[in-house]
């Protein structure tokens, strides 16, 4: 039986592939209120600007490539059941050929209904005003704003339920619910924490590493470790 390692990906994951964190340290998205193009209000009060907004991130994401951390993740499949769930919007673990991805705040690759959350399309191009869905009502970016409920967060909590393994990649573990989900690991679960600063400590978990460096640098170590373990 393969352990079942369970991944939790922030955006410090993907940010040396150049995709830009979306929050400045001045609280603004790309030079925007955070209120402007991420909730619902926002969309409801200036649809265009919401659009174009998630329309730059979409080429954006389509211009950059996996690095080392998305491929060394993938490369776990070979010797354990593997599931990553991300806060990332991208699709680098996919691209990077990890197999089960569960994204708790949406894809920026796929559009959904702005009447019924669960009508869901593949989508690579930008949205305009005037794209409609199936039934009638302006597409929207398949994205969780703020104040929205997060329809994968029962899925990932059972996931990390099953954990044997548990690493955390990128993330301030401040954004929640997803940073709830370390604490629905089983007791004495291996935790591995990879962040330049890291904002947990050894003392919070009694079998926690830190790896206080960069993904594409603490991701590689971490795993050729557990597959050192194998062998």
């Amino acid at each position: 039986m393969k352990k079942n390692i369970v991944v939790l990906t922030g955006a410090g994951v993907s940010a040396e592939s150049g995709i830009k964190t979306f929050r400045d340290a001045d609280g603004l998205w790309e030079g925007h209120d955070i209120m402007e193009v991420a909730t619902p209000q926002g969309f409801k009060n200036n649809p265009a600007l919401v659009l174009d907004f998630y329309n730059q991130r979409r080429k954006q994401l389509l211009d950059v490539e996996p690095n080392a951390a998305h491929y060394a993740l993938a490369s776990l499949q070979d010797n354990f059941h593997v599931q990553i769930i991300t806060q990332n919007v991208d699709d680098l673990h996919e691209r990077s050929g990890s197999k089960q991805v569960t994204h708790l705040h949406g894809e920026l690759l796929k559009t959904r209904s702005s009447i019924d959350e669960n009508l869901i399309s593949p989508w690579n191009k930008n949205i305009e005003l005037g794209d409609l869905c199936s039934k009638g009502s302006q597409l929207r970016p398949h994205i969780v704003w703020f104040g929205e409920d997060v329809p994968m967060m029962e899925e990932a909590i059972q996931i990390t339920k099953n954990a044997d393994i548990l690493i955390i990649i990128g993330t301030s573990m401040q954004v929640y619910p997803a940073a709830g989900l370390i604490d629905y690991t089983p007791e004495n679960t291996p935790i591995y924490f990879i962040d330049p600063k890291p904002s947990i400590t050894e003392k919070d978990y009694s079998l926690l590493t830190i790896i206080a460096d960069s993904a594409t640098k603490g991701v590689p170590t971490v795993v050729n470790s557990l597959i050192d373990t194998m062998l």
